[in-house]
């Protein structure tokens, strides 16, 4: 009786060490995710205070610094899909440190700008080189947190955004103050001062960052097969879901619903971000 009572519970795992993972896998990889988002957004939105001397040093109106800065989600927008088709089939590792790089040394030759042609390519390509990012770290994510913690380590992650606001207007306020040191204006000295930093980071990601649990030795073995197993189970829930096409998915009533209240979302979001153009 006592032997049968006890069956079914004797390859359970104990709560706690399922804690003691998720908090190590966090301690591990949320920390470098937050400041590459916070960069990866201060580079996004940095254009806004270098208007602020950029409309006398090139001679731009809001019409150009509008223009451009809606550029950049045409290049975001299409590449916003293969980048994530590209992670899947190489690893995070080496596919998000490409992201970082690539916007990071497009957002320093934003200073090479000369007039809106220029400051529009580079927009676009910008938006090009960070297509992916944060679409990528929430599919990255789902690599090593089941449902249950996923929601909050990405709350975790999107912190970055106000915190860049924070920290990063007044910094970008102290750069545009380095008017004509070594020649360059202000505005240069932001792009090419907020740029670099992606660059470094890219090498942090590709030394850091693990693309799968079972390639985690900083785990235990035993810590990688229970985190493994655990994702494994829900992949197998998942798969057994129905599946949508396409189209369907794109008729659906929520998603139409959630698609309306995040263009809300963001459309408030850089409108406060980029009422310095105006």
């Amino acid at each position: 009786m006592t032997n049968a009572a006890a069956a079914p519970n004797a390859g359970a795992r104990p709560p706690d060490r399922d804690r003691t993972i998720v908090r190590k896998v966090a301690r591990r990889l949320v920390p470098l995710l937050m400041v590459c988002y916070f960069v990866a957004f201060l580079d996004r939105v940095n254009v806004g205070f270098a208007a602020l001397t950029m409309y006398a040093d090139l001679g731009f109106d809001g019409a150009v610094f509008g223009l451009g800065a809606g550029i950049f989600f045409v290049g975001y927008f299409i590449f916003e899909v293969p980048s994530n088709l590209v992670l899947e089939k190489l690893g995070a590792r080496i596919w998000i440190a490409r992201i970082m790089f690539g916007w990071g040394l497009v957002s320093a030759a934003m200073a090479l700008v000369w007039n809106d042609t220029s400051f529009y390519i580079g927009r676009f390509l910008l938006g090009a080189a960070a297509a992916g990012f944060f679409p990528g770290i929430v599919l990255y994510l789902t690599y090593w947190f089941a449902a249950e913690h996923r929601a909050r380590m990405i709350g975790l992650f999107m912190a970055a955004v106000p915190v860049s606001g924070m920290i990063g207007s007044p910094l970008s306020g102290w750069l545009l103050g380095l008017e004509r040191a070594f020649g360059l204006h202000g505005g240069q000295w932001l792009f090419v001062l907020e740029g670099l930093p992606a660059m470094v980071l890219s090498v942090a990601v590709w030394f850091w960052l693990t693309d799968r649990p079972s390639q985690a030795l900083w785990l235990s073995a035993c810590e990688r097969e229970c985190l493994e197993a655990t994702l494994e189970r829900e992949r197998a829930h998942r798969d057994s879901v129905r599946r949508y096409r396409l189209g369907e998915a794109l008729a659906n009533g929520r998603v139409l619903v959630l698609g309306v209240l995040y263009f809300g979302l963001v459309t408030g979001l850089y409108g406060v971000m980029s009422s310095q153009m105006c």
